[in-house]
């Protein structure tokens, strides 16, 4: 997007200079240099969007807004939300085009329909350059910069149909590795065993290897390859993850078994959506802030608020996307082949700069640029975003929210990970007596059987400890029903086709 004042040139137009460009901005730029960028590109946006886009020209109208008026930040920001069901779902797929137009040369991707029917995102290339600028970043934070004399092996492990992160993700990674870091890229999709194979027989002739996937996967083809006995030590692994939030506890657990000694540049999250992308990330900055955070209940609480949920934090990049969070919704704005205004993404969390984080360290004692230095962290000053998971991702007892959140770091504990895979579903369910329970069904490492015993027994006072520590509700709840148990744990076998099928991505809830 352009950086002028009083007019946006859209990113198709620019997108070569400013993707060159952009990765060096963002490890130089102030964040007050962000934080004017990202409103003055979103009320820019927004008028193109309310002069060319058919429907949200209608949708203004409907709600009696008149673009010419909204000149502020503080106007932008009492807009009406859209979401899919008040704007993407209400008008035709051409009236959210630009212009009305639905033949321009686009790629589609779908939803995974999880809350309900797919829906067909167009996506142009910008999306996949501006992905491109964070593929940059990641290639350039590790310990061997690719190129000749350090070959690279980037292996996708996303869906690559019609779900955006496979497809996306390695056209991000051929544009980086055309532009600034050469890499070799085996797009092997969600093949569990094609990837094993490669880590078997290609890997080792590259000095690293990039293994990205969703979080569940992951796991799975590290676990299987110690299984198989592939020495991923020698590998020099670094690990690229989406679509769903986990506990640095995974974190550790997964840099242990790969030999990673630098958490904060060799391992990555991205917050992203079919809707419009890689809309945020995890920076070394980021993922060394969660951690401080977690150590301090104080400074935690003061960026999180007061909960037991621990969010995904991530950086964005407001030369193309913005958020906003009134009342912990978040709301997204952001360019793409059906632009979107204030959109509501159907997440709960909130927003930051990095000086408001730096503050808040700082009233602790707690300088972060010492921090850094000290972990081998570069700091971006982009702004940040938090998410927790989403309320539609949870299931009920007693008209309490269990997330699956609560248990992640039981699941991933030492004595746990012995005979499971760190898999796990809950469903709510109801006895003879029409008593409601949890039924949370846990996945077995292969050739494994939990047996009744003390192994069981250590679970479940586990997992007990974990729902009160977590919800208080839940606590409350305990005391009122004394001894009747309030959750039931299945052992499932590896792979178990009703809760833990292969090739897609891991259910914690079902409903």
């Amino acid at each position: 997007m352009s950086l002028s004042k009083t007019k946006l040139v859209l990113p198709a137009a620019l997108i070569k200079p400013v993707a060159r460009g952009m990765a060096e901005r963002v490890r130089t730029s102030d964040s007050l240099t962000w934080m004017r960028l990202r409103s003055r590109n979103s009320l820019a946006l927004f008028h193109d969007v309310a002069k060319r886009v058919p429907a949200y020209r209608d949708f203004l109208k409907e709600h009696g807004v008149k673009a010419e008026k909204i000149h502020s930040r503080e106007d932008f920001e009492k807009i009406p939300v859209t979401s899919k069901i008040s704007y993407l779902k209400k008008y035709s797929l051409e009236k959210l085009c630009w212009d009305g137009i639905i033949g321009r040369p686009t790629v589609f991707s779908s939803t995974s329909g999880s809350t309900g029917k797919p829906f067909y995102f167009q996506r142009l290339s910008n999306l996949e350059e501006e992905y491109s600028i964070l593929a940059e970043l990641f290639l350039g934070n590790g310990a061997y910069a690719p190129g000749p004399k350090n070959p690279t092996l980037v292996i996708v492990g996303f869906g690559m149909g019609v779900w955006i992160g496979g497809t996306l993700t390695y056209r991000a990674f051929d544009i980086a590795s055309r532009r600034a870091y050469p890499v070799s890229i085996l797009p092997a999709g969600v093949n569990k065993t094609e990837i094993l194979k490669a880590l078997h027989e290609l890997a080792p002739s590259f000095k690293q290897t990039i293994l990205i996937g969703y979080p569940p996967f992951v796991k799975d083809i590290i676990d299987e390859a110690e299984y198989e006995g592939i020495d991923l030590k020698s590998l020099n692994m670094r690990l690229f993850f989406a679509a769903e939030a986990f506990s640095e506890r995974f974190r550790d657990y997964l840099a242990q078994k790969v030999g990673i000694k630098n958490v904060y540049r060799d391992t990555l999250n991205i917050y992203g959506t079919a809707d419009i992308g890689a809309m945020a990330f995890e920076t070394p900055t980021a993922i060394l802030i969660r951690r401080l955070a977690m150590e301090n209940k104080q400074i935690f609480t003061r960026i999180f608020g007061d909960v037991q949920k621990t969010p995904t934090l991530a950086q964005y990049n407001p030369a193309f996307v913005s958020f906003e969070a009134p009342e912990g919704e978040i709301l997204l704005t952001g360019y793409s082949a059906i632009p979107l205004i204030r959109y509501a993404v159907g997440d709960r969390g909130g927003v930051h700069s990095y000086d408001e984080l730096k503050s808040i360290f700082a009233e602790s004692g707690i300088n972060l640029e010492k921090e850094a230095k000290l972990r081998d962290v570069p700091l971006y000053e982009l702004p940040f975003v938090y998410v927790y998971e989403r309320s539609d991702l949870a299931t009920t007892l007693y008209g309490l929210q269990i997330y699956p959140e609560y248990l992640r770091d039981v699941m991933m504990s030492d004595f746990m990970q012995r005979l499971c895979t760190g898999k796990f579903q809950i469903m709510t369910k109801y006895d003879e007596k029409e008593n409601q329970y949890l039924e949370i069904n846990i996945e077995q490492k292969r050739g494994v059987e939990v047996v009744p015993g003390a192994f069981i027994n250590k679970a479940e006072a586990a997992i007990e400890k974990a729902f009160r520590d977590k919800s208080s509700e839940y606590k409350e709840l305990a005391s009122f029903v004394n001894d009747r148990p309030l959750f039931k744990l299945m052992f499932r076998t590896m792979g178990d086709p009703e809760f833990f099928p292969s090739g897609i991505k891991q259910k914690w809830v079902k409903k």
